[in-house]
């Protein structure tokens, strides 16, 4: 499967942190069992009451648009076949005050809107061999307006 990114684009490194985000094949968020807060990027503590009983919860995989940008100007060679693009700041369903960052794939960059629902997509492919995550699948979520 050709990668929207691009073959070469750096892949991330998995820790026990980022694991849930980049290989469950479903949206996830922390929340803290103590207080009820949910966060994004995960901690170690909870960034509301520095309760130490945080966990990962799955969420619905949908959410809404709450800011877009269209780059008319590659940020980085890789991206130079890419442009325009739209990257979108979405607030997810079921994790109150946690948004993410990401691309809506199903639209032209310029029909993507504030206020628009969208739903998870994901992209999968093995992680390469010697990069320290040897056999796992990678799966980055993307979106698609619902």
């Amino acid at each position: 499967m050709a990668r929207h990114l691009g073959d070469d684009w750096v892949l991330p490194t998995l820790d026990d942190w980022n694991r849930p985000w980049f290989t469950s094949g479903k949206i996830v968020a922390q929340a803290c069992e103590d207080c009820g807060a949910f966060q994004q990027p995960p901690d170690e503590i909870c960034g509301n009451c520095q309760g130490t009983n945080v966990v990962f919860r799955d969420c619905s995989g949908e959410g809404t648009v709450e800011s877009v940008a269209v780059v008319h100007q590659a940020v980085h060679p890789w991206l130079a076949d890419a442009v325009p693009y739209a990257v979108v700041v979405v607030s997810l369903d079921g994790a109150p005050g946690v948004s993410v960052i990401g691309n809506v794939l199903n639209r032209e960059p310029n029909d993507v809107r504030i206020g628009q629902r969208v739903r998870a997509t994901f992209e999968e492919f093995p992680y390469p061999d010697g990069e320290g995550a040897d056999g796992e699948t990678l799966r980055i979520p993307q979106w698609e307006a619902v």
